[in-house]
């Protein structure tokens, strides 16, 4: 079988000149950085093209759509962003409405706004310990389903940023009972199928439409994602068709041969890998079980009711005992030993994981956290027994009142007042914390005194509020008209 990746490497070592695109033209005295440049190609003869797939491209996402169990899989150059925005134009018509998990990524708001569409809201609830967001139940899903008859399809993500897992059999049994796809963003569980150590994947569990990130949690260049369709509820023809419209005419093949890479590497050694993989990682996960100080989340966190799985690939380390906040801690690791973690909240650091992984990575990360807790012992600390659940986990979610649809909102003028001043006003625009990119104030909504409060105490700690318009002098901007 011809690989796309095996392609471009015979491409690379021919004596063929380019008189076409890119205008680097594969010459590396051309320019100082720009590596992989021999084999950054565009569609010349006998390379395919994305958007009208008939032999090389059209095989590699076959092959993906085969290793992973799909009907049909799409590549996506642009990310989970252009997946999930494609995945909700073809599931909804415009001025239509969308059943959403509210602990969305900012990109599904956007696919909100570009269709103008009407947004329901699923809540889930905050995890006691680690004030994480749980999971999405059945029920509510149901109860939205029968109090919303106008909503055309559902998207939830799982799992979440931070690992937590919603029950997405039953959840896709309910969906379909009311005749609507359910669309999961699994961009951070592309993993998950290649061993029995992690979560089912949603694609398994009856979802319609699943979106991975390959780039977070598998060996393949940022920016790489697949959309996969499984089953006759969502529209494949109408898929095609948005993917093309969020992906750029031009793909980029270093990009698309990093996918084939990967998913011929996982096809052909992907249950040794995985099976190494899961004991470096067990043993890591034993080994910091055994620290006082820092908490790393586990099996503790799984009750039905609120968490109903979790990925164990996820190493949350909660610092609540220990007298330092998240980004202190998150700091320390990166200047003392050169460690940089995924995430900062206010009571854990986030770190991820991968089959990429290597056994000095995890050695240094269990020495550091050793030493830390070393050292506090030695200065007489002991464990303060803090409250995980009082801190922020990656957002506290809140109920705002919704006084505008997000694309009427996106479309109002808007005006700046300080952060101090902002309660009571509308939002004009998205307020998030990044990472994870989940909005805190969608356009629209009514900024809360909580709310701004929230905000505060993140520029306090150093965390990375999207919006403002300096965390020095913070400015949010709202809707003057509905003040």
């Amino acid at each position: 079988m011809e690989f796309l990746y095996k392609k471009l490497d015979v491409y690379h070592g021919r004596d063929i000149y380019p008189f076409h695109m890119p205008g680097h033209k594969r010459n590396e005295r051309a320019v100082d950085f720009l590596p992989g440049l021999t084999k950054d190609i565009t569609e010349i003869e006998g390379f395919d093209q994305l958007h009208h797939p008939t032999g090389v491209l059209r095989r590699a996402q076959d092959a993906a759509a085969r290793l992973y169990g799909a009907d049909e899989t799409f590549y996506s150059v642009n990310g989970s962003t252009g997946a999930l925005l494609a995945a909700v134009s073809a599931c909804t018509t415009c001025g239509g409405a969308l059943l959403m998990a509210r602990n969305c990524h900012q990109s599904v708001y956007h696919g909100v706004c570009l269709r103008q569409l009407e947004s329901y809201y699923l809540y889930p609830q905050i995890t006691i310990p680690y004030g994480l967001n749980g999971s999405i139940q059945p029920g509510q899903v149901e109860e939205a389903l029968d109090a919303h008859p106008d909503v055309q399809a559902v998207l939830i993500t799982s799992p979440t940023y931070d690992g937590i897992v919603s029950p997405i059999k039953e959840i896709a049994e309910v969906c379909h009972r009311h005749g609507r796809p359910l669309i999961v963003d699994e961009a951070h569980g592309a993993h998950l199928f290649f061993h029995d150590y992690f979560p089912e994947t949603a694609l398994h569990q009856g979802a319609d439409v699943v979106i991975h990130s390959l780039h977070k949690t598998l060996p393949s260049l940022t920016q790489t994602a697949l959309l996969h369709v499984k089953g006759d509820l969502a529209d494949r023809v109408r898929i095609r068709r948005f993917m093309a419209i969020f992906q750029s005419s031009s793909p980029s093949y270093l990009l698309m041969g990093s996918m084939d890479a990967c998913i011929q590497r996982l096809a052909a050694s992907g249950r040794d890998l995985f099976d190494r993989y899961v004991e470096r990682l067990e043993g890591v996960r034993q080994r910091l079980s055994g620290l006082s100080f820092i908490r790393l989340a586990g099996e503790e966190l799984i009750d039905k009711k609120i968490v109903w799985d979790m990925d164990r690939s996820k190493l949350i380390l909660d610092v609540s005992s220990s007298g330092m906040d998240g980004h202190q801690l998150y700091k320390w690791l990166w200047q003392e030993h050169r460690l940089q973690m995924e995430m900062a909240a206010e009571t854990y650091v986030l770190g991820m994981t991968s089959v990429a992984d290597t056994e000095e990575g995890y050695l240094r990360l269990c020495h550091a956290l050793e030493d830390l807790e070393r050292t506090w012992e030695k200065e007489g600390r002991t464990p303060s027994g803090g409250d995980p659940s009082s801190g922020l986990g990656s957002f506290d979610l809140l109920y705002p009142e919704k006084v505008l649809p997000i694309g009427r909102a996106m479309e109002q003028t808007t005006v700046s007042v300080p952060l101090d001043q902002s309660a009571g006003c509308i939002a004009g625009g998205f307020l998030s914390l990044y990472p994870p990119g989940i909005p805190l104030a969608v356009p629209g909504e009514r900024i809360s005194s909580t709310l701004a409060d929230m905000i505060r105490r993140c520029i306090h700690m150093g965390l990375n509020v999207h919006g403002l318009e300096s965390p020095d002098n913070p400015k949010i901007p709202v809707i003057p008209s509905c003040r």
